[in-house]
């Protein structure tokens, strides 16, 4: 464990699906015992170093913050942008939350899913029915913000049945994500040149990833526990009518934020601050009610 600013750092690896070793980071606030636990699951072709400030911000409130890399990205084991399955992908998050459990226990445990993760966090949520107090999605992946064509798609999961792990480009620009000057540093942040991230994906990993949401946007109502919901209207990457769909079938159980003109890391966006305190706020009002 190492000390940085208000907050203590502490790494290491645990065995996850596939036989693959997976690397967490959890963030800790110094003081003060911290009064619940949020678990991140990040976005695809991303990973947990690019929400340092994020936790850092967080344990300024009070909270401590569990990150890990997905299969296949970051520090974690595994081909990148690859998926084995969506169930694995699962069991790796349970797995995730089980660490924060054991780490921390009798503590809530908020559970955090941005893009790809936001998929997966809510895929887990629904089947698996974790102990957590609540869900946070940021610009979920539930459909992308185009359709691919039809012959597209088709040849998509030819390729899933045939070469399920043929690395592809996801043709992800940069200037998509996020627009610099919302946080500080925010140039750090820049996939380019960055040897933890990357721009490919598979072809099971786009499908898995495909179908799952539509799966949970189907099931919604199946989820047990509140949900908070944010998504920029401008998002170029993930579809912001999916994640309004997702608010209408829930209705008073998500606290739906449209996040006007947003794009598509709006915890990175010219609206950085606001979205992690928007965040913040709506754990605090959960462990007061």
């Amino acid at each position: 464990m190492g000390q940085r600013g208000n907050h203590d750092v502490s790494e290491w690896k645990v065995l996850g699906s596939g036989v693959t070793q997976l690397f967490v980071r959890e963030w800790l606030p110094i003081g003060d015992p911290p009064k619940a636990v949020v678990c991140l699951s990040h976005g695809h072709g991303e990973h947990s170093e690019r929400y340092a400030h994020v936790a850092e911000r967080m344990t300024m409130d009070g909270y401590a913050f569990l990150a890990f890399d997905h299969y296949g990205h970051g520090r974690s084991e595994g081909k990148r942008g690859h998926m084995l399955s969506m169930d694995a992908a699962i069991t790796d998050l349970t797995l995730m939350l089980e660490q924060c459990a054991k780490r921390h226990p009798d503590l809530p445990i908020f559970l955090y899913g941005h893009s790809m993760g936001g998929n997966i966090a809510l895929n887990c949520a629904i089947r698996t029915k974790p102990l957590i107090q609540g869900l946070i999605l940021t610009s979920p992946w539930l459909r992308l913000a185009f359709k691919p064509p039809a012959a597209k798609e088709w040849f998509g999961r030819r390729l899933a049945s045939l070469l399920p792990a043929l690395p592809m480009s996801t043709g992800l620009k940069e200037e998509d994500l996020f627009r610099h000057g919302g946080i500080e540093a925010s140039e750090k942040l820049s996939m380019r040149g960055d040897p933890l991230s990357h721009t490919t994906i598979t072809p099971r990993a786009y499908i898995e990833i495909q179908d799952a949401g539509e799966w949970a946007i189907k099931h919604a109502a199946q989820l047990h526990v509140p949900l908070l919901l944010i998504h920029g209207t401008s998002d170029r990457i993930t579809s912001f009518a999916a994640s309004e769909e997702l608010a209408g079938r829930l209705q008073s159980r998500c606290a739906w934020h449209p996040w006007k003109d947003g794009l598509h890391e709006l915890h990175n966006d010219i609206r950085g601050k606001e979205t992690i305190h928007t965040i913040t706020a709506w754990m605090n009002d959960c462990l007061n009610h």
